[in-house]
């Protein structure tokens, strides 16, 4: 079971988040659950993949606001940073990006 000691460890901003959350770590910690249960990261990848770049802007910016709020910071830095190249319409290799974002978000499964 995911713990608070385990996401500082992971790297989120725990107590920006909990601030967030009304300090109720339980709430947060439902929060994130709910984060990794989300399929967005793969809708992205599809979209990016399909050069449908509003799509994936829209898609994008969700994840961005999501991950930023839980201040999943490990993952939400490279989907700021593919959230902005969406934004200026930037048609570009994404693979790192989405490479790092995946792989975090796995770590964080993982845990």
């Amino acid at each position: 079971m995911l713990t608070i000691a385990d996401l500082r460890e992971f790297g989120a901003d725990v107590d920006e988040a909990l601030v967030r959350c009304m300090n109720n770590e339980d709430f947060y910690l439902l929060l994130v659950g709910k984060a990794l249960d989300d399929m967005k990261l793969s809708q992205l990848e599809e979209q990016i993949n399909e050069k449908d770049y509003d799509a994936a802007f829209e898609t994008a910016h969700t994840l961005k606001g999501m991950l930023t709020n839980l201040s999943l910071t490990p993952i939400s830095d490279p989907v700021c940073r593919i959230t902005e190249l969406l934004r200026a319409k930037t048609d570009t290799d994404y693979s790192s990006l989405m490479t790092e974002a995946k792989t975090q978000f796995a770590r964080l499964r993982n845990i």
